[in-house]
């Protein structure tokens, strides 16, 4: 925070967290402590860079004044996240019937022997923030999940003899299975079989005893 000139402004660093392809803005307060009317304007090193909402405006006696500063989506970062741009709050004191239209750059010339007071601002990019880590499923906040496997990577005893148990079970669960299934066919083929040994039992007994009559008068001539 600068203090001792006509606004005192904070911060003196604009902190913006960079990332590629995406606007990104921050804050800057303004405030006039004294009796008079202050008239300012912002001036950047990079205008097509950032847009300042309000870029001049007047801050009326001990008062505050809000100014936005955004920067446009970038398409690449700077090396090494460094820099170099600049910003320049002007203030000065105006008559207390002024508005802000009647504000112009001739205000802040000093060359016209205007008293102009100036405050440079820093720009710094810093990392954005980090998302919170995933709270794993079935573990409850503020305690730390039941692992299902020891410190060194093997499973524990109990666990492992009931999963060799499971898999016995599950083998003997399918062999049983296959049993059953091929007992049931087994059982359909032989019932198959009686039928077909029933049906032609029934078809060559009537052709037997039609025969035996011929065969016998053969017999006597």
């Amino acid at each position: 925070m600068s203090s001792g000139g006509l606004l005192e402004i904070d911060p003196l660093e604009l902190k913006f967290p960079f990332e590629l392809k995406k606007q990104i803005s921050c804050s800057l307060q303004l405030t006039n402590k004294s009796d008079d009317n202050v008239a300012f304007k912002v001036k950047t090193t990079s205008p097509k860079k950032y847009c300042v909402r309000p870029n001049a405006g007047i801050v009326l006696p001990r008062s505050t004044c809000d100014v936005i500063v955004t920067m446009q989506s970038q398409r690449e970062a700077p090396p090494d996240m460094q820099c170099k741009d600049k910003f320049l709050v002007q203030s000065v004191i105006i008559d207390q019937t002024a508005t802000t239209t009647d504000i112009t750059t001739e205000m802040f010339a000093k060359e016209t022997g205007n008293v102009v007071d100036e405050v440079k601002l820093q720009v710094t990019y810093v990392s954005p923030p980090q998302p919170p880590s995933p709270v794993p499923e079935g573990s409850e906040e503020g305690s730390s999940p039941r692992p299902s496997v020891s410190e060194n990577g093997n499973l524990n005893s109990s666990e492992l003899l009931t999963a060799t148990r499971a898999y016995a079970e599950n083998i003997q669960q399918e062999k049983s299975s296959e049993n059953l299934a091929i007992i049931s066919r087994l059982t359909e083929e032989k019932n198959t079989a009686i039928q077909q040994n029933n049906k032609l039992r029934q078809e060559l007994i009537p052709s037997l005893v039609c025969s035996l009559p011929v065969i016998m008068v053969m017999d006597l001539f």
